[in-house]
């Protein structure tokens, strides 16, 4: 049986630092320590648990099954542990000078982000925000290290055990080219397949989706001539040429580059959402923030 009392906090911390990071050398330098430090106490863990903990492998260490067992407990034990210690001092964001890390898409950037910078920058002058890539597989495991603060994500596909908060509901519109002469007004499902479409396919090289399947049940087929990546890049192509997209209705809000009409047929739409892990949830700087953007997505 493990001696408890052979075990002080910092090397439960260091435990649970290893058992995210799998790397002596990548645990230590979140942990501010020398590589030989975490070394020796990952020895004191290994023979207060009488258990490897981490073995050598291939792609960095392997937790053995004691290890495994031990990851979870261990993280909401440290995470209760830190909200019983810690003391909520009351947030100003006027003498702040937090980085604050999101995670978003290009659209998540520009329909939520974009239009909170000007206010960020005078409500809180001394922080910084850092737009990340948003790696939808990699959310979780990035909120849990503190590699992101909060993710835009839609509420469909969001991954589990993280805190939410919906910003709003998006839906479709058509969009082509200022002048377009195909969208003086609505098209009917018959017209739409006419045209040429580009696509917007997160994970590349998709050449269909919910406007297909939209057509399908009406016995139609578009043609998509081009797919690509993100939204706002695929706004660019449709503005300086003749084909036409399926696009949110908040990137194209106001652009005079394009003509944007209401699709023929039904679209699902989806909600775009605020995910965070628990250790932020009751963090003040953290909650001004999230209240900070979805008043700004508010208005």
């Amino acid at each position: 049986m493990t001696n408890f009392n052979r075990l002080d906090l910092n090397l439960l911390l260091t435990l649970d630092t290893l058992l995210t990071e799998h790397n002596v050398t990548r645990a230590a330098e979140r942990l501010n320590l020398s590589q030989p430090s975490v070394s020796t106490q990952l020895a004191r863990l290994r023979e207060a648990f009488a258990d490897p903990l981490l073995l050598p492998g291939p792609r960095g260490m392997r937790p053995t099954a004691k290890a495994d067992a031990l990851r979870q407990p261990l993280r909401e034990a440290l995470d209760q542990l830190r909200c019983a210690v810690s003391v909520a001092e009351p947030f100003d964001p006027a003498s702040a000078g937090h980085t604050w890390r999101v995670a978003a898409t290009d659209y998540g950037g520009s329909a939520v982000l974009a239009p909170a910078i000007a206010g960020l920058r005078l409500a809180a002058p001394g922080t910084r925000l850092a737009m990340l890539e948003m790696a939808p597989p990699r959310i979780s495991r990035q909120a849990e290290r503190g590699d992101i603060d909060l993710a835009l994500h839609t509420t469909e596909g969001a991954p589990p055990g993280l805190h939410r908060r919906v910003l709003f509901s998006e839906r479709y519109v058509l969009a082509g080219r200022a002048g377009h002469p195909k969208l003086r007004r609505r098209p009917t499902p018959a017209q739409l397949c006419r045209l040429e479409h580009v696509i917007v396919s997160p994970d590349g090289g998709g050449f269909d989706g919910p406007t297909d399947a939209a057509l399908a049940a009406l016995g139609l087929t578009r043609r998509v001539v081009l797919s690509v990546p993100q939204f706002l890049f695929a706004a660019s192509v449709v503005a300086k040429s003749d084909l036409v997209a399926m696009l949110p209705a908040r990137i194209v809000r106001g652009r005079v580059d394009l003509q944007v009409v209401e699709a023929p047929v039904e679209v699902p739409g989806y909600e775009l959402a605020m995910l965070w892990h628990e250790r932020l949830h009751r963090d003040p700087a953290h909650r001004w923030l999230r209240d900070f953007l979805a008043e700004v997505v508010a208005r």
